[in-house]
């Protein structure tokens, strides 16, 4: 800095100042990035687990992967508009808001099932199980705590840590509602008060996951802050800090999101547009967490936002080549749906799910997403949603994917289950319930159950994340070790080391014992478990529906198999190969394990009042929004 060669006091004593200012809240900080976010052992707020302090997380992080009450949505807040961030002003702003639906809400059919009262040895043994998730729980946040306190997520095998998702503590917020719904509320004060320094404003990383960000940290703040009855305002302060920013992904001539966004680029006065190749999950899945954040601020910029996300997903509903379908890739530049591939799995599952959930949230008061939902489920049925062949002759179904060639006239499917696609069972089982479509019932229950077919039927007890299986010809569907097998030797991806003068069937069977492929499985092609929630999820959720005790027992087994293989020392962990006798671990504990996976087997030994279905709306990452109550 220059300064003219005659300077008064004053101002040499004020340059002095500032310069302190700027080294003792800059640039000293810098110089200790990983001091211990505990000065001492008073500071540290212990559970009922007694978690030590945690200790300073190593310098070098592991490789990425890849204050008001709410108002009740049926009587939101007047409606607001904010202005744009003060380091920036809109390219593009609106002219005219599109307003929360009002009025008292409709009239929509409970999900959750009546429960009786249960006897005694019911009653232990759930409360066992119960314990033993939430040990689970503390293990791994223990973990966190300890090697990658405000961390994005830790390396549970290690001890590092990896910035995924923005750098602000991924996993912390998103875990806000496991701790308090577990009764962990040390914790979870702890951790409210480690975010209160967070600057939501500028993320660690370069391009930023909007739709990620939104779930996990939007939808985290908006769900704890619901869950612990809005006794902590400074949740919802943050959730409106996350949304004004996001909000800047929206600055577009058609308002469409940027999915990854250059958000410096935008910061510095940069015109952006949304992209030509987009995902539609994450274009269409930010409807209940900006829903939620409308109607909790009363501003009506954010609801705004993705209602013309979904006028535009409505109006191209019957456009696509399978109609009633949206394909996996859209234009969201020129707000067009030309690809060719559908499936319901990843890339595109939370835009089917949030249809139902939307309406929820938004109290009935709105027809769109009822017909939205409802358009899809014919192709659905008839595309997605097949049965296959098994050993066991099981009534089950799995949801998959399809490509349409260029004409529309041939429709191939691709008998692919994926993990993620495991969420269909608890959508069409909500669904059924609130649209009183009693028949679909029948349908989500053969979703659920195939979903714990692929989990019982391998070496470890846990489902792959992508897998083949072969259809049924004929409505009977009795087992064909012979036609099994040829599928086994066509959907091979070897390509060396097969015997040569095989027939079909005899290549089958070779690769099946080779590659270790179960009978009901006609190909695996990716073997890792990552500590998915999506299983677990529509068990719960269906278990929640009818209070069959069965689905406690089959989400009891889950659970035992996945921490018999992926409990480390420090937390669980990703595992490669669900078909080996001992899976190696991976160093990688995605945020959704605390958040969602084990929420959800917490949840299904809990009592019933607990994340109670007709009280509460989830999100993607199970974070609970307060429904509005039917009048």
């Amino acid at each position: 800095m220059f300064l003219p060669r005659r300077r008064s006091t004053a101002l040499v004593l004020a340059c002095s100042i500032a310069f302190f200012l700027w080294y003792f809240n800059y640039i000293e900080p810098t110089l200790r990035p990983f001091a211990p976010p505990f000065n001492s052992q008073e500071d540290h707020p212990l559970t009922s687990e007694a978690i030590p302090a945690p200790k300073p997380p190593p310098q070098t992080p592991i490789q990425e992967h890849g204050a008001t009450e709410p108002l009740p949505p049926s009587q939101p807040a007047p409606p607001t508009v904010s202005k744009p961030a003060a380091h920036h002003s809109e390219h593009y702003p609106v002219k005219s808001l599109t307003l929360l639906p009002k009025g008292a809400s409709a009239k929509i059919s409970k999900i959750q099932h009546a429960f009786s009262p249960e006897t005694q040895d019911e009653r232990i043994e759930r409360e066992e199980r119960l314990a033993a998730v939430k040990r689970s729980f503390v293990h791994s946040w223990q973990g966190y705590k300890k090697h990658a306190w405000k961390q994005d997520e830790l390396a549970p095998i290690r001890g590092g840590y990896a910035t995924t998702f923005g750098g602000w503590g991924a996993t912390l917020v998103d875990s806000l509602d496991s701790l308090w719904m577990m009764g962990l509320k040390d914790d979870f004060e702890y951790a409210v008060k480690a975010i209160k320094e967070m600057d939501f404003s500028v993320p660690k990383i370069e391009d930023l996951n909007v739709f990620e960000t939104t779930i996990r940290y939007l939808g985290g703040f908006l769900g704890a802050y619901d869950l612990s009855d809005a006794q902590y305002p400074i949740l919802l302060d943050k959730a409106k800090e996350v949304g004004e920013f996001l909000y800047g992904a929206f600055d577009t001539p058609n308002r469409m999101p940027v999915t990854r966004w250059k958000w410096e680029e935008w910061k510095r006065g940069a015109k952006q547009e949304a992209h030509p190749n987009a995902l539609i999950a994450e274009v269409g899945s930010l409807t209940l967490e900006f829903t939620r954040l409308a109607q909790l601020t009363g501003d009506a910029k954010f609801y705004d936002a993705i209602q013309r996300i979904t006028n535009v997903f409505d109006e191209n509903q019957n456009r696509t080549v399978l109609p009633g379908l949206w394909p996996v890739l859209m234009d969201a530049q020129h707000k067009q749906f030309a690809d060719v591939g559908f499936t319901l799995g990843g890339m595109a599952d939370s835009t089917y799910e949030y249809l139902p959930k939307q309406h929820m949230l938004l109290g009935g008061l709105t027809q769109q997403y009822k017909k939205m939902y409802e358009a899809t489920l014919a192709p659905i049925m008839k595309h997605i949603f097949f049965r296959p062949m098994t050993p066991d002759n099981a009534d089950i179904l799995v949801s998959s994917g399809v490509r349409v060639n260029g004409n529309a006239e041939v429709i191939v499917p691709d008998f692919e289950g994926q993990h993620l696609g495991c969420f269909t069972g608890g959508m069409i089982g909500i669904g059924a319930k609130i649209f009183d479509r009693t028949e679909d019932m029948k349908t989500a229950r053969r979703l659920v159950d195939g979903c714990i077919w692929a989990y019982n039927h391998t070496q470890t007890g846990i489902m792959p994340e992508i897998f083949n299986m072969v259809p049924c010809k004929d409505q009977d569907c009795k087992w064909d070790e012979g036609r099994w097998l040829k599928f086994v030797g066509i959907k091979t991806h070897r390509i060396e080391g097969i015997p040569e003068g095989l027939s079909d069937e005899g290549k089958g069977r070779w690769v099946a014992r080779e590659d270790r492929i179960p009978e009901g499985f006609s190909a695996i092609k990716d073997r890792r478990y990552i500590l998915r929630p999506e299983a677990i999820e529509s068990i719960f959720i269906f278990y929640r529906m009818t209070g069959e005790k069965k689905y406690q027992d089959a989400a009891w087994q889950m659970f035992t198999a996945i921490e018999n293989y992926t409990r480390t020392d420090i937390a669980n962990a990703a595992i490669d190969d669900v078909t080996a006798e001992n899976p190696r671990k991976d160093d990688r504990m995605e945020s959704f394990w605390l958040a969602e996976t084990l929420k959800y087997f917490y949840a299904i030994f809990a009592d019933p009042e607990v994340l109670n279905l007709d009280k509460y709306v989830l999100n993607t990452e199970a974070h609970p929004f307060k429904r509005p109550i039917s009048s």
